[in-house]
């Protein structure tokens, strides 16, 4: 007697063997006559290429592309992911690789081919979803979110990389085009000539506005801001072709065609404008590290009053200065008097209630670019003095207004802005590390010293050459303040 062959067990549904199953119907293959399980599949589908670019077409559609969507998913959270690990262990490394235009260039172009990659696997999750099968009051609600989820993910990559990385670059490319090594910083400083006027370095016969030199501690980011006056007369050249020209100070010079004044910014008039080679002769090497043979000039005569070395220098244009502010959305600064806005009385005897056209008024104050530019630039009913404070008050208002978050919000205007406001000879090369630096000064107080008979006892019309020596004293004193000698104990 035969015995009967037990009853196989029944075949699995076609499709089941994506091994996802939602309710009793497969991803892959499901009952398409079914508005309920063609709904809940959607939003599935939906949800998985939203958060797991790749993984709907691993699951219900191209497997060869949903690997290829998941391997770059993968990618680019291994490099987000090793991004903030390495931000928050090794910072300078950060702020080196994003102050490089190359590797800005390359994550631009990452970016880019990542959003469009999404674009791809979002249209083909939407084909997926089968939206004719879909429960008719569903339909428009799952395209709006795809729709929606597309905008998010690719025009977010998109934003990033055409936003906030190509304005970048080109600021960079634009601003810092020194290529030379970077000098090692001097007795532990950096040194920065910061030059502001009108303009730009272009304009005939132009004078540099607001002069101070910037040290920035190398290890601790400290700064000390130095503000020269620009009227201060006689001053001392460090070695160099002016020194040889001048070994006892700047001299003035009075001709019919092309004069100039003893004050130290009238050295663009006896170094460029005056002179027909345009200074070349001077500093011939000048054009070549970025620089001007005035702003070299200017170097060495900060350098003979201070006592330091000063390598680099940054040029502000005051005209483009209102255009950062208004890109940071202003600055608050308390006005100690009221300020009148104009170029001065139109012929002698006029007041400034007559000249002005308009007035900054004491107290505190929300300004705007033009009216930060008036604040700064203003001298007349107040002193150069005063002029001097009101600029250094400025510099460290946009310094506080800086902050990341704020940048950020508003980068395409502040980048575009840098452009036209910054020339300088800073190597890109050490961009990375002054930004490291630029971090640790916002949490330490800035210290100034004014070269004013009020801050440094020095007459800056006919100063002798004992006060540079004490305004040499004063800057070792302020850059190497003694260490506190250890309470004794008892």
């Amino acid at each position: 007697m035969s015995v009967a062959a037990p009853p196989r067990p029944p075949a699995p549904a076609h499709g089941a063997e994506s091994g996802v199953i939602l309710g009793d119907q497969p991803i892959r293959r499901p009952d398409t006559r079914s508005p309920r399980v063609m709904t809940r599949r959607a939003w599935w589908l939906l949800v998985l290429n939203f958060l797991v670019p790749g993984s709907a077409q691993v699951l219900a559609g191209n497997r060869r592309l949903g690997r290829f969507g998941l391997a770059a998913t993968l990618i680019m959270w291994v490099l987000v992911v090793s991004t903030v690990v390495v931000a928050l262990v090794w910072p300078t490394v950060i702020y080196d690789l994003g102050t490089n235009g190359f590797v800005l260039l390359f994550v631009q172009i990452l970016l880019l081919a990542y959003a469009a990659l999404w674009v791809v696997l979002t249209v083909d999750a939407l084909r997926l979803v089968r939206l004719v099968k879909v429960r008719p009051g569903a339909r428009p609600l799952v395209a709006l979110v795809a729709i929606a989820g597309l905008v998010v993910g690719s025009g977010g990559a998109v934003y990033a990389a055409q936003q906030l990385l190509a304005p970048a670059r080109e600021a960079l490319a634009s601003i810092f085009t020194n290529n030379a090594p970077p000098v090692p910083p001097s007795n532990g400083y950096y040194n920065i000539l910061l030059l502001g006027a009108d303009s730009g370095l272009g304009r005939d016969s132009m004078r540099f506005d607001s002069i101070s030199v910037v040290s920035v501690n190398a290890e601790t980011g400290a700064v000390h801001i130095s503000g020269i006056p620009r009227d201060l007369a006689y001053v001392p050249f460090a070695a160099g072709p002016m020194q040889d020209l001048y070994p006892n100070g700047l001299q003035g010079h009075v001709s019919n065609t092309c004069g100039w004044g003893p004050g130290i910014n009238q050295l663009m008039n006896a170094v460029e404008i005056c002179r027909d080679d345009s200074g070349t002769g001077l500093y011939p090497d000048a054009a070549a590290s970025s620089s001007t043979p005035a702003i070299e000039a200017t170097k060495d005569a900060a350098e003979g009053i201070l006592g330091i070395e000063i390598p680099y220098y940054a040029f502000v244009d005051m005209k483009g200065f209102a255009d950062i502010v208004d890109a940071l959305g202003g600055v608050d600064i308390t006005v100690q008097e009221r300020l009148p806005k104009g170029g001065g009385p139109a012929y002698s005897g006029q007041s400034a209630e007559e000249w002005a056209i308009g007035w900054i008024e004491a107290g505190q104050q929300h300004m705007d670019g033009d009216t930060a530019q008036w604040y700064a630039r203003s001298r007349y009913t107040t002193s150069d003095a005063d002029r001097m404070r009101r600029q250094r008050e400025l510099q460290q208002a946009i310094l506080a207004q800086a902050n990341p978050a704020n940048v950020l919000l508003r980068f395409q205007e502040v980048a575009a802005a840098g452009e036209d406001l910054v020339q300088t000879d800073i190597p890109q090369s050490l961009l990375g590390f002054f930004v490291n630096l630029a971090v640790k000064a916002k949490e330490q107080p800035v210290q100034t010293l004014e070269l004013t008979p009020e801050g440094a006892g020095i007459d800056i019309e006919n100063p002798s050459p004992e006060a540079y020596a004490h305004v040499r004293e004063l800057i070792q004193q302020a850059l190497y303040p003694p260490s506190p000698s250890p309470t004794p104990q008892s």
